[in-house]
């Protein structure tokens, strides 16, 4: 059989020298010619939260709505896209016990603490909201993938790899399910896990939203007819990825909601990622924070009494002319009754 090799080289993947460079997308669907980016479901889930149990309408602003408004009003992801087990969300009235009792929680299920929530002014507003979600997952490959050292990455660059090659031990493909394989520049594959999730890695170059080039991997494995095991001689090397980001949505603050009077003052996502040999962990958080704007102050009006009691004029005149064609004054009501 041919000899297969796998070298992954994903550009949505790659490794930065600063996190700043990777731009943090609101949904699977956004568009963006910047090459490093990245997408989580945890603000979609705020997002969401907002609308139901809020708005109950697609949101839309008052001074003009961005188009990433229009994209997450599509919920093109949800929570029954995640098992229980792996997020948390709160929504509720701030209250001077709000941050306490969401750190509780997410100590509770999933032992880590909140990288946002001391950033944020939670003082106990009239009517004002927090959304708050954080995503969790922590689980290991099948087997534990091979070191493979220091190795060329792109044009000028070098990375840390592991994954498979001719000395690892064979268990380790048992960790790899081919997905497709069509040229070295054009194939994917399936990592198995110990629990109940699958890691897809797609070699390809277009700069396409995250959605469309996960249509298209699905689209190019169910005309795969190849083999779909990972072979003696077949490699795999993957580049051990780390970062820590997080994105301020600016363009979603200060603005009154359409049909409403709630205005978002916070729109805040962080991801933290990590894959290596042993496996993939990934924490995010994603917070939005509703204040109720004041309605604007309104004078008392004092009744009017328009009683033409007294002397008074009464005009005629067409529409569009500039002058009546009758005119009367009244004075002595007697001459006219």
């Amino acid at each position: 059989m041919k000899k297969l090799l796998i070298i992954i080289s994903l550009l949505f993947l790659s490794i930065p020298v600063f996190a700043s460079e990777i731009e943090v997308q609101p949904t699977m669907i956004s568009r963006s010619n910047e090459q490093d980016r990245v997408w989580a479901g945890t603000f979609q889930i705020v997002w969401n939260e907002l609308i139901d149990k809020y708005i109950h309408n697609p949101i839309r602003f008052r001074d003009g709505t961005p188009f990433c408004v229009y994209e997450l009003n599509m919920k093109d992801f949800t929570t029954s896209d995640l098992s229980e087990h792996c997020f948390y969300k709160y929504s509720g009235n701030i209250t001077k016990n709000t941050a306490k009792n969401i750190k509780k929680a997410i100590m509770k299920k999933f032992n880590e603490t909140s990288d946002i929530l001391d950033s944020l002014n939670l003082a106990p507003g009239s009517g004002n909201l927090i959304i708050y979600a954080m995503l969790k997952k922590d689980f290991e490959f099948l087997n534990r993938f091979d070191k493979l050292g220091e190795a060329s990455f792109g044009q000028n660059m070098t990375a840390k790899y592991f994954g498979i090659n001719k000395n690892s031990d064979k268990s380790t493909k048992d960790n790899v399910k081919v997905l497709f394989y069509n040229s070295p520049e054009d194939f994917a594959v399936k990592l198995l896990t110990k629990d109940n999730d699958e890691v897809y890695l797609y070699k390809n170059g277009t700069n396409k939203a995250f959605r469309t080039l996960f249509l298209d991997m699905n689209l190019k494995t169910a005309k795969f007819k190849g083999n779909k095991l990972m072979d003696e001689s077949d490699e795999l090397k993957i580049p051990n990825i780390k970062f820590d980001v997080s994105k301020t949505f600016d363009e979603l603050c200060n603005k009154r909601i359409m049909g409403t009077h709630f205005s978002i003052s916070e729109a805040i996502e962080t991801i933290k990622f990590n894959m290596d040999d042993k496996g993939v962990q990934l924490k995010s958080e994603a917070v939005i924070m509703v204040e109720k704007m004041a309605l604007p102050q309104q004078s008392i009006q004092k009744p009017r009494y328009f009683y033409f009691d007294d002397t008074f004029v009464i005009f005629l005149k067409e529409k569009e002319k500039r002058t009546p064609y009758f005119a009367l004054r009244v004075h002595d009501i007697t001459k006219f009754q």
